[in-house]
Order: structure tokens, then C-alpha cells, then sequence
């Protein structure tokens, strides 16, 4: 029995981004045209200092906009346009992604499956066309997390797993979505947050996609050009790492993560003249209440679904859906 196509809401987080917004809002909207997919689409606006939002409601009056009174960052503003998200679906897109024009088409099949949390497409370079982001397959280097590596099936019938969805065009069953309150806004203002969710979303027995069929073009803004080299950055990255595998980490692993993070970790930053590192720890530490209470929700939601995964878990699930599948490594 074929299912009924799904509603979707799309949530866009937008700061300082009025220029992107006139060039990839027109390829959001024609892509669910094309697919005749009945939605909503919901700009948060994180207090941007152009004219963003005067914008919006001149160019696209029955986009819903939401407002932060205050700027908060990318889960926060995320978090706001979820609450009030409405359809079957929420689609998570940055201000900088273009859509292909028929890249829904093989995304809602995978939301027949009752088990689906999200799906991911492939994520190109806007300029050169060469892709950023494949499916991500999680390990341990040491006793550290990773999902750097990337890999794909050469075959369009077979269904991959990934990590997490990138927050750039994750789509996501609404239901499941809110059950987990969003994102974390522990990692407030940014990174690791959909590392995070796509990891809770694992440890609750739901699945994360990666469609290799579905493209979308990533042109970097200048505002995150210009982010990408500060030391302020780089204290924030580290800080959501810490707390990435302070929450997600448990038994010997974490014991010997905590005793590097506090030996050779910090010595080797500190080699380097990275003395950011020594602010990332203390707001890391300041952050010890939070991470138990992340910690503890988690629990309790397996609780509920009388369920037990864990990081091991998950990657015994990635390496045995390997099994007889033509996979290309990046």
C-alpha cells in the first residue's frame, strides 16, 4: 500500500544573511514545487544587523518569520522555528544551500520505514561542484569519536547509514524530532549540535540516512569565512568536542578520555601556543551541571522505549550494514 506523501516544514536559521537569502530561497521553494509537496517554510532570524528581516517580509510574506530578541546562536534559533513546525516533516537548511531542482524525490521514501529519524543529501561545493559531504561513517581514534570518514554505495537501490545529518539540509520526522526537544543548546552558539542529535537519535533505535541521489550546493559566506580563523572559534569547537564525549562517552573509554583531556591533550595545545585551549577546559567545566542533565535525559528516554545502545552499539550497526553493499570510500 503506497503511503500518503508527507507535509513539510521547512526551518531556515538565518543571521546577517540577506544577500543569501535573495539568491537560495527561490531554489528551497521550487524544489518542493516540483515535488508537490504541501508545506510550511519558517525563517528564525537570529537578530541580524542588516535588513534581513525587512527582507523577508517584503520578498516573502507567507514565509512565517520568528524573530530572536536577543542573538543566540544556531541552536536556539533552530529550536524556535521546531516548536512551532507544524508538518509531518521538518527540513533543516543553512541560508547558503542551494537545492537541486528535483531533490526531494528519492527523500520520502525513506520516512515509509517507521524507524527513519532523518535523511541527508550529498552536499557539493557551490563553485567547484566538488562534494563536501558524503554519508558519515563513525570510529574511535583512540578513545576520541570521529566521524570523518566519508563513504557512499555506487549502488542507488541500497540505503546507507550516517552519523548524524548536517544541519545544512537534514529532513526529519517532526515526531521523533521533538521527542528529543531539538537540538542540544548546550553546544550553543555552534558545532557538534547535529553530531549530538544524530548520536541520540542512534541511541533511541532510530535510523539516519544519506542519499547519495539527492544534491545540494554549499556557497561558504563571508561571515563564516571570516569565523573560521579566530581563536574564539577554535575555544568553541573544543569546548563542544569535550562536552560531545563527556555525554556520549561512558565506561573505560571515558575514564581514559578524561585522563588525556587533562594530560596530553592540553600539553599539546599548549606546546603549540594554543592557549585557547586552557578557556575551552573552564567553559567546559562550567558546564558540568548541563552535561549530567543531558546525560540523564537520554537515560531516562531509553528508559521509556526499554532500549540499551550505545557508541558500540551504533558502530557494530554501521560495519554489519556494510555487508554486501558496493561501497566507495572517500
Amino acid at each position: 500500500m503506497k503511503t500518503s506523501k508527507k507535509t513539510v516544514s521547512v526551518i531556515l536559521p538565518n543571521f546577517n544573511g540577506r544577500e543569501l537569502l535573495e539568491e537560495f530561497i527561490p531554489s528551497i521553494i521550487e524544489a518542493l514545487t516540483f515535488s508537490k509537496i504541501e508545506y510550511e517554510f519558517i525563517l528564525v532570524d537570529d537578530q541580524s544587523t542588516d535588513n534581513s528581516v525587512d527582507y523577508i517580509k517584503n520578498h516573502f510574506p507567507s514565509i512565517i518569520l520568528v524573530e530572536n530578541k536577543i542573538n543566540k546562536g544556531f541552536s536556539f534559533t533552530c529550536n524556535k522555528g521546531i516548536e512551532i513546525a507544524k508538518k509531518d516533516l521538518v527540513f533543516l537548511v543553512n541560508s547558503d544551500v542551494k537545492l537541486s531542482i528535483d531533490y526531494f524525490e528519492q527523500q520520502l521514501k525513506y520516512f515509509e520505514m517507521n524507524e527513519t529519524f532523518g535523511v541527508m543529501g550529498q552536499i557539493k561545493n557551490y563553485e567547484s561542484h566538488k562534494t563536501e559531504d558524503h554519508a558519515r561513517f563513525p570510529r574511535f581514534k583512540g578513545v576520541k569519536l570521529k566521524a570523518t570518514k566519508f563513504y557512499y554505495s555506487t549502488n542507488s537501490s541500497e540505503k546507507v547509514f550516517t552519523t548524524y545529518l548536517s544541519g545544512a539540509n537534514a529532513l526529519i520526522c517532526n515526531q521523533k524530532l521533538k521527542s528529543l526537544n531539538g537540538f542540544d543548546e548546550i553546544y550553543s552558539p555552534f558545532y557538534f549540535e547535529d553530531f549530538d542529535l544524530g548520536l541520540r537519535a542512534w541511541k533511541m533505535g532510530w535510523k539516519l540516512y544519506y542519499e547519495h541521489q539527492s544534491i545540494c550546493f554549499h556557497k561558504v559566506s563571508a561571515t563564516t569565512k571570516n569565523l573560521n580563523k579566530s581563536n574564539l572559534v577554535n575555544r568553541i569547537y573544543y569546548r563542544n568536542s569535550f562536552i560531545l564525549h563527556a555525554i556520549h562517552l561512558n565506561g573505560f573509554r571515558k575514564k581514559i578520555w578524561y585522563s588525556q583531556l587533562f594530560t596530553s591533550t592540553l600539553l599539546w595545545h599548549l606546546i603549540k601556543g594554543e592557549f585557547w585551549i586552557i578557556y575551552s577546559l573552564i567553559d567546559f567545566l562550567k558546564n558540568k551541571k548541563k552535561i549530567q542533565e543531558s546525560i540523564t535525559k537520554i537515560k531516562k528516554m531509553q528508559l521509556e522505549l526499554n532500549i540499551t545502545i550505545g557508541i558500540d552499539n551504533i558502530l557494530s550497526i554501521f560495519k554489519n550494514s556494510l555487508k554486501n553493499k558496493s561501497i566507495k570510500w572517500i
